[in-house]
Formats: C-alpha cells, structure tokens, sequence
C-alpha cells in the first residue's frame, strides 16, 4: 500500500496519474494549503522541503519519497512499467522527464504566479514566463510531430507533461498551431487511469479560495 501526501494540482496530479496507470493500491492524504498542512512538522517528517506530492511505501520499510520525478521513477521502477529497462529507451524518458522537471514545469509555475496570483500585475514578468512556457510547448510539439509520445511509447515523461499542459489557460499560454501537442494531449487526457487520476483528491473547486491560498503560499 502507497500512502499519497497530495492536493489538487499538476504536480499533485502526476503522483495520482501514475498510481492509477500502475494499477498500485494508495490512500490519498489530501494536504490543505490554506491550513499550511504541509508546513507540519508530521509531514515535514516525510519531505523535508514542505511541498506536495510526496509518498510512503508502507510495503517497503515505510520508505519516503518526495520529489514528483522522483516518485514516478520510484514507482515506475518497482513495478516495471512507464520507464523502459534498457539503456537508451531510459535515457529517452529520463530526458524528457528532466526536460519537464527543470522547464516546463518552474517555467509554467511562475507564468501561473505572475499571470494569475500575484498582487502586482508585473507585465515584464508575466511575458517573460508565458513567452518561455510558449516556446517549451513548441520543442514538445515539434517532439511530438515526430512520435506518438514523448520518448516514443506512453512512459511517465508524458504522465509528468500532461498535467501542466492541460492547465496551459491558467497561465495564459496558448496552444494556437500547436496540432501535434494538442493531438497528444487529447489521447492523454482519454485514457482512463488519466480520467481517475485527475479526481485525486476529490474536491470542489471555488477559484476565490484557489487564488487567495496560492497568494498566502507566496508569502510563506
């Protein structure tokens, strides 16, 4: 059994996503920003840096793993799955895992900050990140123009991608022209380990509240 320290978004999302894909059996502990229950010293136990996702594999020592590329490798790597065993088909989904992780990510993260949550409206801030997240999509696209996915099969470097390009509008990036990404993004999005994983942790979504626990997380 997994136990998964998550809440409602992308990076959240690739935890659940993957676990769904693996077919793993997981409790979800769904954290709230708003009450700064990852800043506990309980969960802080679990991941030092205070963010979410995080895990514990009870069947293995209580093991933790924080880090969201870091958990779709752990869990990749123990079932066998989304991450292929030999030297280059690895590599390939590493790379794009890496590519997500240090770009598309921090990237699309602040073009969320600035665009959506920050007090001030910093224009020079907000195009810098949405010109940046832009040009990423456009390396994926072209990616994607070439292979069904982003190392050729289906792998946990799609399961990191998908949840942030899915959110493209809350950054104010668009997708105009960018058929290949959006052809994958809809075949991603139809799966249905994709469909349960994106309902991890249920919630209603009220955007005023979204909006004000983002500003108070600026702060922290």
């Amino acid at each position: 059994m997994i136990d998964l320290y998550t809440a409602a978004t992308p990076n959240g999302h690739k935890a659940s996503i993957a676990l769904e894909e693996l077919g793993l059996p997981y409790q979800v502990h769904a954290l709230s920003f708003e009450r700064k229950e990852q800043k506990a010293a309980a969960f802080l136990r679990i991941n030092p840096n205070g963010r979410i996702p995080a895990i514990v594999d009870r069947d293995n020592d209580d093991f933790a793993v924080f880090e969201s590329g870091a958990i779709l490798i752990y869990l990749a790597e123990k079932t066998g799955q989304l991450l292929p065993s030999d030297a280059k088909g690895r590599s390939r989904v590493l790379q794009w895992l890496m590519f997500q992780m240090g770009g598309v990510g921090p990237m699309q993260g602040q073009a969320n900050v600035f665009f959506r949550y920050f007090p001030e409206k910093l224009q020079g801030a907000i195009d810098r990140y949405q010109h940046e997240t832009r040009r990423l999509y456009e390396v994926l696209d072209a990616r994607l123009g070439e292979v069904e996915y982003l190392a050729g099969d289906y792998s946990i470097a799609d399961i990191a991608t998908f949840p942030w390009v899915r959110v493209h509008d809350w950054a104010g990036v668009s997708l105009d022209g960018l058929t290949h990404l959006q052809r994958w993004l809809d075949a991603i999005a139809a799966r249905p380990a994709v469909q349960r994983g994106l309902q991890v942790p249920q919630r209603e979504v009220d955007e005023a509240r979204l909006v004000k626990a983002a500003q108070a997380m600026l702060i922290q």
